[in-house]
């Protein structure tokens, strides 16, 4: 695995990272035993780079990132999530970002994990109630108590992304960022070029719909969120099945599976871009990981981003 310096920090992590979210929830029933042997089996090859949040399952996906990596540390870094708020039965009760909560949210995530210190803290959705400069300040008061060592805003636009840079250096964004998902070029990853902050492109496989998997809602679980959203509806599916084509074509010509090719394409966006696909399955993972051996002419990228079809259906 080629390691690369993460934006405005020391912290060295692989060219591509683990998402573990659907190790815990929202992408249907997942087995605890069979992630943690993924985790495992990343550490042998070469992953450094675990991204978790504190509402994944909350809490239980920290928890088991806790319980698989317990005394190999060492060899990860280390990116943690708070401000997505969570009442007792899970459900989504807003977002926050007040500084006695984001302590407290610290001090859990520290616990559950088991660590004494998180590599990168990411405000995980940006409060519209509290300036980010509060948020950030005790974000950087965490950093100065040895808690945190470099920290990371997620979804942020391109004006809170200065803002919360002004307040302390920020190392990295994450923002969902594919094929079909190219909301963040622009002004946001123009930002982040100029103030030398690594971009983290969550969901790169646009939650699976690239890999050509998902041919329909019936090949989801009842319980998947993917179900509710907007771009996963029939009508919305059906159109945006001409993605799907585009990344199989090319899939086919190149003699790799279209995952890799949809993965490649948002390595070859820039070298400050780290993706952080999600899997729960070790055979997944080496597929994606042999995503950095596929190579795109500047021509074949021209040309690729020439044909690119229009996404039906917002994000979220």
């Amino acid at each position: 695995m080629t390691m690369q310096r993460l934006g405005n920090s020391d912290l060295q992590v692989g060219r591509i990272g683990l998402g573990c979210m659907g190790m815990s929830e929202f992408y249907g029933a997942a087995e605890d035993a069979e992630s943690i042997r993924t985790l495992h089996g990343a550490l042998e090859l070469g992953v450094n780079f675990f991204d978790t949040a504190d509402m994944y399952g909350s809490g239980r996906n920290e928890e088991l990132l806790g319980r698989a990596v317990k005394g190999k540390w060492q060899q990860v870094v280390l990116a943690t999530k708070f401000g997505i708020q969570r009442g007792p039965d899970a459900s989504f009760t807003g977002v926050c970002g007040r500084p006695e909560y984001v302590r407290d949210a610290c001090e859990q995530s520290l616990r559950r994990l088991g660590v004494e210190t998180i590599d990168l803290y990411y405000q995980h959705r940006v409060d519209p109630q509290v300036p980010i400069e509060e948020t950030v300040g005790a974000m950087a008061d965490l950093v100065r108590a040895g808690k945190v060592r470099y920290l990371g805003l997620s979804e942020a636009d391109a004006d809170q992304i200065r803002r919360a840079h002004r307040t302390h250096p920020i190392a990295a964004l994450q923002t969902e960022y594919s094929l079909w998902s190219r909301d963040a070029e622009g002004a946001i990853l123009d930002t982040c070029r100029e103030l030398g902050i690594a971009f983290v492109a969550y969901s790169p496989l646009g939650r699976g719909f690239l890999t050509g998997a998902i041919t329909g809602r019936e090949a989801l679980a009842p319980d998947d969120y993917r179900r509710h959203t907007p771009r996963f509806q029939p009508e919305a599916l059906e159109q945006n099945r001409a993605f799907v084509t585009l990344v199989q074509d090319l899939a086919k010509a190149k003699g790799v599976t279209p995952a890799q090719v949809a993965l490649a394409w948002v390595l070859h966006q820039g070298d400050d871009i780290v993706p952080i696909p999600g899997t729960r399955k070790l055979d997944r993972l080496r597929e994606n990981l042999a995503a950095v051996q596929v190579r795109f002419s500047a021509a074949e990228l021209t040309d690729l981003r020439n044909r690119l079809p229009t996404a039906v259906g917002d994000r979220y």
